[in-house]
C-alpha cells in the first residue's frame, strides 16, 4: 500500500496475519502502528509491508482470543460486540472505522456502546460469537486448509457440547436483555432448577436459552 492510503481502523494483512491499523505516523520510518486482531499484540511497520482487506458479511476472525462472525443483517443485543462499518459520528461521539465496541443500551435508531458512543443501526455489523454457518475464515491472508478444517471441526464440537451441556456450580452467566448488564453465578442446582446469585431461580432450559442468557466463564477456570 501507499502511505497516503493508510487510515486508522483499516483491516490489513501483515506477515500473513490479520491486523488493524491503530495509528499512522507519517514522519517515522516505521510509520504504521498495527494491532493484531487475534491477541491485540502491537507492531510497527511500513505501508509497503501491509495489504488492505475490506471485511465482508459472514467473515470470521479471532478478536482478543475469541472467534466471531460478522453479520450485516443481525440486530445487536445488549452485551454484543459490534464492528463499526460505516462511521457517522455526531459531535459528541468518537467511534471510527472498524472500532470494536460492546453494546450497553439499545435505542430506536441505534445503540449506545460501552464507550458512551451513539452508533446508528446502519453504522455497524454484529460480531456473532463463534463460527456461523457459511462463514469465511479470514485469520490468514493465504488460506490454510488444515487450520480451517480444524476450526470447522472445533465449531461443530462446541455446538454439540453446548447442546448437551448442563450448568455447573461456579458458572457465571450474563442476562442478555438487562440494562445495565447483569452477571450472576450458579450457586446451587437441584434437579432441573438452577439457583444463581442475586436471588435468581431458573429452570436449566431457561438458562440454556442463548437469546436470554450467555455463559461467560467458570470462576474455577477463568
Amino acid at each position: 500500500m501507499r502511505l497516503i492510503n493508510v487510515r486508522k481502523g483499516q483491516f490489513v494483512y501483515h506477515n500473513n496475519q490479520l491486523y488493524k491499523v491503530y495509528a499512522v505516523k507519517p514522519f517515522f520510518k516505521q510509520s504504521v502502528h498495527l494491532v493484531r486482531l487475534e491477541d491485540y499484540e502491537q507492531e510497527l511497520t511500513t505501508a509497503r509491508e501491509i495489504d488492505l482487506y475490506k471485511p465482508k458479511h459472514l467473515d470470521s476472525f479471532i478478536s482478543n482470543h475469541q472467534r466471531y462472525t460478522l453479520h450485516k443483517d443481525a440486530m445487536a443485543k445488549v452485551g454484543d460486540y459490534i464492528l463499526v462499518i460505516n462511521p457517522r459520528p455526531d459531535s459528541l461521539d468518537h467511534h471510527h472505522l472498524h472500532a470494536i465496541e460492546m453494546v450497553s443500551t439499545i435505542e430506536e435508531n441505534g445503540v449506545i456502546s460501552n464507550k458512551s458512543n451513539g452508533i446508528k443501526h446502519n453504522e455497524y455489523w454484529v460480531m456473532m460469537p463463534g463460527l456461523e454457518e457459511g462463514a469465511t475464515i479470514i485469520d490468514f491472508q493465504k488460506p490454510d486448509p488444515e487450520y480451517e478444517e480444524e476450526i470447522y471441526r472445533s465449531s461443530e464440537k462446541v455446538a454439540v457440547d453446548q447442546e448437551l451441556s448442563i450448568p455447573q456450580i461456579g458458572d457465571v452467566f450474563q442476562k442478555n436483555d438487562s440494562d445495565p448488564l447483569i452477571e450472576a453465578m450458579v450457586v446451587a442446582i437441584e434437579g432441573e432448577t438452577v439457583f444463581l446469585g442475586r436471588n435468581l431461580e431458573l429452570l436449566i432450559d431457561e438458562l440454556k436459552n442463548s437469546e436470554e442468557w450467555s455463559f461467560m466463564y467458570n470462576v474455577a477456570i477463568k
